[in-house]
């Protein structure tokens, strides 16, 4: 139904239950085969209030933004004979799970934790440069916790070694620490294309 080659089919939609609380976030493909299907739809934020649309809806919403030329930080998707505009937030109209709390503590947490940047000397790095390093060795006790996990480049990790910071005069960056909110939700909130979501997404607190 969708040009798979679009840059926008990269981007991330924000699904929430049907009591209007955030539970996933789905690819753009993803949300597209849910609203087609009438199993979602579109959440759209404007000035402190939101809309709700169906497919078609949505797209003849679309179709009026390309002709008043009203297109500002919108994101399109061609299909076969029309463009569509890329929903940022939809409602599962059959979904009644309360969302889990907690944050998974996974390495690809961890990495969006610490923003792919190396906690010893500073650099940022492709995943695939990139490692989990143990503050407190796990030779000695250390435990694989939120707080004593950090990411760490590869050359760091091996001038680390078997020791702690301190004995190996290298200084982190920032304490670990457990995140308060789902790190994916948090890289996503950092770019101004996903601000509406807040409308749906408690304040942090804490960190």
């Amino acid at each position: 139904m969708i040009a798979a080659h679009s840059p926008a089919i990269q981007l991330s939609v924000l699904a929430l239950n049907r009591h209007y609380l955030p539970v996933h976030v789905l690819s753009v493909t993803r949300a597209f085969c849910l609203l087609y299907k009438g199993a979602a739809e579109v959440i759209s934020v404007s000035d402190g209030t939101f809309h709700s649309y169906d497919f078609d809806n949505w797209r003849e919403v679309g179709q009026l933004k390309l002709e008043l030329d009203d297109c500002e930080n919108v994101d399109w998707i061609r299909a076969v004979n029309f463009e569509i505009e890329v929903p940022r937030i939809v409602r599962l109209l059959r979904y009644d799970r309360i969302p889990r709390n907690g944050v998974k503590f996974n390495r690809r947490n961890i990495f969006l934790r610490d923003e792919n940047r190396c906690q010893y000397c500073g650099k940022r790095f492709g995943t695939h440069r990139l490692s989990l390093d143990h503050v407190m060795p796990k030779s000695r006790g250390g435990k694989a916790t939120w707080e004593n996990i950090v990411c760490a480049c590869l050359d760091c990790n091996v001038r680390k070694g078997g020791r702690t910071p301190y004995e190996a005069n290298m200084k982190l960056m920032k304490s670990p620490y457990k995140p308060t909110r789902n790190p994916v939700l948090a890289h996503h909130l950092s770019s101004r294309k996903y601000e509406c979501w807040r409308t749906f997404l408690p304040d942090e607190t804490g960190r």
